[in-house]
């Protein structure tokens, strides 16, 4: 079995942190509302190899909780048996459906269904590029601000864990780990943000949700 924590790191992101004033709730809504000409990062993503068929459709939230002491991510630590990204850590989402009439609608949905997240907490103040993954999923990064307090609950069958990250800690390329898998035929890099939990371990964040962080900070740092 791969384990993607395992494999070698290779380099850490090239860059300077955000800085602090770029990471306030005024500051991101400004930012998202009038993003500067920037390029997304490509070509260090998913693990697993693009596939050959067409994307299928999802969205994710990206939510910014807007804490008294600072901004953080809150993200969600995935169950074992899922068929795809199992285990992981992700933002909450899912497919789009057919009733989803945009991308905000199907990452609203999927975060009120995966972690009770109501829709009416939420500010949407924009969007991250597509991001496909080697899974066959052309992902919809929708970016909201969060504000306390709100409950949550997990859907246990999808999520195992909620927690947060500071956004200060992923938008330090310090922290963006570039690491390498080695095929028979060539070699798959990834991002990797390892973050230590409290009690000892980490929360691997990698793939796909690695990858739009780095976007994110890409953007911000534009």
């Amino acid at each position: 079995m791969l384990h993607p924590e395992a494999l070698p790191i290779v380099s850490t992101g090239e860059g300077e942190p955000v800085p602090a004033e770029r990471l306030t709730p005024s500051a991101l809504r400004d930012r998202l509302a009038r993003p500067p000409i920037w390029t997304p990062e490509s070509g260090v993503g998913d693990l697993v190899p693009p596939t050959m068929f067409t994307p299928r459709a999802a969205a994710v939230l990206v939510p910014l909780v807007m804490h008294p002491h600072g901004t953080t991510v809150l993200l969600t630590k995935r169950t074992q048996h899922l068929s795809t990204h199992a285990g992981q850590v992700s933002f909450p989402g899912g497919s789009r459906e057919p009733d989803d009439p945009t991308p905000i609608a199907t990452a609203l949905r999927e975060s009120r269904e995966e972690i009770g997240l109501d829709a009416g907490a939420v500010e949407v103040i924009g969007s991250l590029p597509d991001y496909v993954t080697g899974t066959g999923f052309r992902v919809a990064p929708v970016v909201g601000l969060v504000k306390p307090p709100f409950d949550l609950v997990a859907d246990t069958g999808e999520v195992d864990e909620i927690f947060e990250v500071p956004l200060d800690f992923l938008m330090n390329p310090a922290h963006h780990q570039i690491r390498v898998f080695n095929y028979q035929v060539g070699e798959r890099r990834f991002y990797a943000m390892p973050y230590p939990k409290a009690a000892g371990g980490e929360y691997f964040i990698w793939g796909a949700t690695a990858g739009m962080l780095r976007n994110f900070y890409r953007l911000l740092r534009a």
